[in-house]
């Protein structure tokens, strides 16, 4: 009895250190686990068996915790780079405006052609100089800000024409004409400085890679829901889907040799989605056979306060 005694004794014991170290053992699993995914790493989360789904959540999140981290490492290298080619180029026109300047203080006597051939050469060099420094205005305010909305009653159609009206020079000098489809009013309530820079961005991008001797087409229509639609289409090249799938990304250009000369600073498309998002609405790219559209679907106003209360 003795015997029998002391052995249950002892089973009993080795059970309840057994059922009570088990939890404290999950614990240091747990605590070790949550160490790794504070500084993850390529390898695996391992914990036992019973913690099986905990483990899987948690490698789940250290993946997204390392494709974020290399995201913003790539963003961030393409920000630097792009501050060096910008700072580089800064000099060329400088230096261009500070010559030709130089000329017409240094030679008086010439001719009224020549010093109207210098003054526009200075002109031109002004203009992309300051074209440049508001690209350094944007990286900064992109980064350092967060977008806000004031809100207004807007007539689209007439803030659309408009666009189209100031880009008239620029279609001009690119051989290339603007076509308008639009309805004779489209009333709807949004930031008009917010949502002109993305039309401006849309207009300007499709300025740039359109082919000359082509339209670009802007299109609106109000949808029976009350959302308003808007496109802007051109012909040229078309957009691998890979570049497409990337379009958006900050400071991602299609034509890396553009970004000092005829392009910016990549930054536009990103924040017209940014500012179309902040809306409440989306923003879409397709290109196929040469032709490139962009598609912007603002919601009607009442599905604007259901995103708002969803958020709130």
């Amino acid at each position: 009895l003795r015997l029998d005694g002391g052995l249950t004794l002892a089973c009993w014991v080795a059970i309840s250190y057994w059922t009570i170290s088990r939890p404290f053992q999950y614990l240091e699993a747990l605590t070790a686990a949550a160490d790794r995914l504070a500084h993850p790493g390529e390898e695996p989360i391992t914990l036992p068996d019973a913690l099986k789904d905990t483990e899987n959540q948690l490698n789940l999140a250290r993946e997204r915790a390392l494709r974020d981290a290399m995201a913003a490492k790539e963003a961030e290298q393409r920000k630097n780079d792009l501050i060096v080619y910008l700072a580089h180029d800064l000099k060329t026109p400088l230096t261009s405006i500070i010559g030709y300047l130089t000329l017409l203080r240094d030679e008086p006597d010439i001719s009224p052609a020549l010093r109207a051939r210098y003054t526009g050469v200075a002109l031109d060099k002004a203009e992309r100089l300051e074209d440049l420094i508001n690209e350094f205005f944007d990286i900064t305010r992109f980064n350092l800000t967060h977008l806000e909305l004031e809100k207004r009653p807007v007539d689209l159609t007439r803030m659309l024409q408009q666009v189209a009206d100031e880009f008239a020079p620029m279609l001009e000098e690119a051989g290339l004409t603007c076509r308008l489809v639009l309805p004779e009013r489209l009333p709807y309530p949004c930031d008009p400085d917010k949502l002109a820079r993305v039309f401006d961005n849309l207009l300007r991008n499709a300025c740039h890679y359109a082919q000359e001797g082509t339209a670009v087409d802007i299109a609106a229509r109000a949808e029976e829901d009350g959302a308003a639609l808007l496109s802007f289409t051109n012909r040229g090249v078309t957009i691998p889907p890979d570049k497409l799938g990337r379009i958006f990304e900050q400071f991602f250009r299609l034509d890396s040799s553009r970004a000092t000369h005829t392009g910016g600073a990549g930054l536009g498309l990103a924040i017209a989605k940014e500012s179309v998002e902040l809306h409440g609405g989306s923003i879409a790219a397709q290109s196929k056979e040469g032709v490139t559209s962009f598609t912007v679907r603002l919601p009607a106003p009442q599905e604007i306060h259901k995103n708002f209360e969803g958020n709130s």
